[in-house]
């Protein structure tokens, strides 16, 4: 008995290491395409005036003062909190500067509640830049890492300076 234990416990423990890397490298969620952020909506009265102005606030997380577009966005999320994301063509949609990004960092948060209280997973805040044409790679590690499963997942990609959301990820539905 003492042998079969003794030889049980190494191959238990290297089958919960496989368990736990192979956990790691599973996909918590993925996001194919994206969503500029319009910061603001309004609904029109009986006289179809609009009679109120609303934030488009996504989980607690405020939207910039201007319309934004993006025009590709892959990420991939781990369940051990490993994030990447390439994106392209994230530029104002308004404005003077109409048609480019202007020197903003950006940042990624997955948020997986549908409902408050809210947890804001997110790259490192310092952000990256991006490129005159709006494009960006974010590689790195969500903190806090995100609770497996991810029941609805939102990818927000924010500006570094303020926090804001400037665009949003499509979630990848399973094939």
């Amino acid at each position: 008995m003492k042998t079969t234990l003794t030889r049980a416990i190494p191959a238990l423990l290297l089958a919960a290491a496989c368990c736990t890397t192979a956990m790691a490298a599973q996909n918590l969620a993925e996001f194919k395409g994206g969503i500029g952020v319009i910061p603001v909506s309004s609904a029109p009265g009986p006289d179809l005036t609009a009679t109120s102005v609303t934030r488009n606030i996504v989980r607690g997380v405020q939207p910039p003062g201007q319309i934004w577009l993006i025009d590709k966005l892959e990420a991939r999320v781990r369940a051990d909190g490993r994030i990447k994301v390439e994106g392209e063509g994230l530029i104002l949609g308004g404005g003077n500067s109409v048609g480019i990004a202007t020197g903003q960092r950006v940042f990624a948060t997955l948020i997986c509640e549908a409902a408050a209280p809210f947890v804001l997973s997110n790259s490192d805040v310092a952000g990256v830049l991006l490129t005159a044409s709006g494009d960006f790679s974010i590689d790195d590690v969500l903190s806090p890492t995100p609770a497996a499963p991810c029941p609805s997942p939102v990818l927000l990609i924010r500006n570094a300076a303020n926090g804001s959301w400037f665009a949003a990820g499509i979630p990848k539905l399973p094939d």
